[in-house]
């Protein structure tokens, strides 16, 4: 019984000791593709994805669209600062009319009763506010309000008396500022709104999509990650003692062990150091921890012949130890 038990132990130490020599043989490295991240410029939730995983899309194609509520309404109240500068900077230049001089009479009618409306109210709020019977919050709430009809009550007064007086040359020039001041806010909105549409900046396939439908997406967060196509390249991982071996410019036959030993002719492109020990790609069973890493990198001198390889599949190099 002790001779089979030995004869077991010493076969499976020589399998071992066979396997560990033929990894000395190769040295394996992954397949990488060069990366690409679309991010979104505004805030806003997920309305629409118009692609998959796995897709390969084309630079211009809309790959999701934004909904944000926002932009509708500002787009509004620019068109309507628009109008209202563009009409003032008119009646500033050409003088008012009768039925304009109407119009802000009425308009003045209007802010005087809301002027008094909230003068009334504030002098409830003082003493109700005195006896604590409200909190200073809501007292300044109605006193905000008050202070904002007093000054459209002003403006409007004013208005009326550059319209009876005559408008000088200096307001007429600060009216066509204002007029340009609302085109700005119309066309800052009009690139806001083709921001909701998320475009691909190159022709890429989708690998990950980061959020799903209704979900909100804020300015600079990552929305897809892809992967850039005919940009396939092998990475490896060398000790420094092994660097005497390899140089840049070296022409490498990569093997592919999952296309049933595929052979890529490739170039050695750049050797660098690794900083960090989980960058590793290469597994060496007697790997000295003193050893500084190295990666090389080999790209194939035909793209179109690795191009159906796929991302991160593992790749090997003969050692030339």
């Amino acid at each position: 019984m002790k001779k089979y038990l030995v004869v077991i132990i010493a076969g499976v130490l020589l399998t071992a000791c066979s396997n560990n020599e033929g990894t000395k043989d190769f040295i394996q490295g992954k397949t990488e593709k060069e990366q690409i991240a679309v991010v979104g410029k505004i805030a806003g939730r997920i309305q629409t994805i118009n692609c998959s995983q796995g897709d390969f899309v084309r630079r211009g194609d809309t790959l999701a669209i934004l909904d944000i509520p926002e932009v509708e309404a500002k787009r509004m109240q620019a068109l309507g600062a628009v109008t209202s500068a563009n009409a003032q900077y008119q009646m500033s230049k050409h003088g008012a009319t009768a039925n304009q001089l109407k119009q802000l009479n009425a308009k003045k009618g209007a802010l005087e009763q809301q002027y008094e409306f909230a003068q009334k109210s504030l002098n409830r709020m003082e003493e109700m506010v005195k006896d604590s019977l409200i909190a200073q919050q809501q007292y300044d709430e109605v006193f905000a309000k008050y202070q904002g009809a007093q000054a459209q009550l002003i403006a409007v007064n004013a208005e009326i008396a550059d319209v009876q007086n005559g408008v000088r040359i200096e307001q007429q020039e600060m009216a066509l500022g204002q007029q340009d001041r609302a085109e700005g806010a119309l066309q800052e909105v009009a690139v806001a709104e083709k921001e909701r549409y998320i475009i691909a900046p190159q022709d890429m396939t989708i690998e990950s999509i980061t959020l799903k439908v209704g979900e909100l997406a804020l300015p600079g967060y990552t929305l897809f990650n892809g992967t850039l196509d005919n940009t396939i390249y092998f990475r490896f991982t060398l000790p420094e003692s092994q660097l005497n071996h390899y140089s840049k410019g070296m022409d490498m036959e990569v093997i592919v062990p999952y296309k049933d030993n595929l052979k890529v002719a490739g170039v050695v492109k750049n050797i660098k150091p690794i900083g960090a020990y989980a960058n590793i790609a290469t597994a060496y069973p007697d790997y000295d921890l003193q050893d500084p890493l190295y990666e090389m990198t080999i790209y194939p001198k035909d793209a179109n012949a690795a191009k159906d390889i796929l991302n991160k599949t593992t790749v090997t190099i003969k050692n030339k130890l």
